[in-house]
């Protein structure tokens, strides 16, 4: 579990409260349920009205991902296609059956399992491409649902003031309301700006990570089972696939060579 999204979330929450505190301001006055319920509620479907009810569906689940998900490092494949591709090179692909039964990476024993059955290589890197691009698709609607609720909030909120000014001008009569109402009235604009850019917008940013941390993986993994069924020479196949590794995960100049 990566606990990046969370904890940017709640630490960004707590310094506005923590600057509005320090210039005097109560934190307890930015609670306000009907600026808040326009504002999320209005965001929410409206987002929802500019797709599907399937991409709302994804979209919430990819939310859940967001916020207590991870991707495997990409390192983790090179080990595991090396030792497949030793035991390949030694005993022939069907021994390599009862190893994939054992592997929690689905992506992975699916590419194997196909070379296991004698689908033809360009056949096979074709399916396992397309699964990667079938799952950039979707990664890209739930991050386009969340961009596009960061878009909508502002303009929710000031909805919302223009709403509450409407109110503050029914009131003239009563001076000594007119501030309360003033304040309350900006807090719609407040919660639509905090909002999109506390939460909707870095969210869709999370998503989209996670995406291509995920496709890097699987890309990688597409490699590591053709080099298995070309029968190619297990250290040349750790090469090859350490030198596609993102940066991060590249291993020291002393431990690649």
């Amino acid at each position: 579990m990566d606990i990046a999204t969370p904890v940017g979330i709640v630490v960004a929450f707590v310094v506005i409260i923590v600057s509005m505190v320090m210039e005097g301001g109560n934190p307890a006055s930015l609670i306000a349920p009907p600026a808040m319920i326009l504002v999320f509620g209005g965001t929410l479907f409206v987002s929802m009205a500019g797709g599907t009810m399937g991409d709302l569906k994804m979209s919430l689940g990819a939310l859940k991902t967001a916020f207590t998900g991870g991707v495997k490092p990409a390192a983790d494949v090179v080990p595991a296609v090396v030792q497949l591709a030793d035991k390949a090179r030694r005993e022939g692909l069907l021994a390599l059956e009862e190893m994939v039964k054992d592997m929690p990476d689905e992506f992975l024993v699916k590419g194997v399992t196909m070379a296991i059955d004698g689908t033809d290589p360009d056949e096979v890197r074709d399916i396992l491409e397309a699964e990667v691009a079938a799952k950039k698709k979707a990664d890209k609607q739930a991050a386009k649902f969340f961009a596009d609720a960061g878009a909508y909030a502002p303009t929710i909120g000031i909805i919302g003031t223009v709403m509450g000014l409407v109110h503050v001008l029914e009131n003239l009569a009563q001076p000594a309301e007119l501030g309360h109402l003033i304040a309350a009235a900006f807090l719609a604009t407040l919660w639509g700006v905090m909002s999109a850019n506390v939460m909707w917008l870095p969210i869709a940013s999370r998503i989209k990570r996670l995406s291509e941390l995920e496709a890097q993986r699987m890309e990688l993994i597409i490699e590591g089972v053709a080099a298995i069924q070309a029968g190619s020479n297990p250290r040349v196949i750790a090469q090859k696939l350490t030198s596609l590794l993102p940066g991060d995960q590249q291993p020291p100049a002393q431990e690649a060579a």
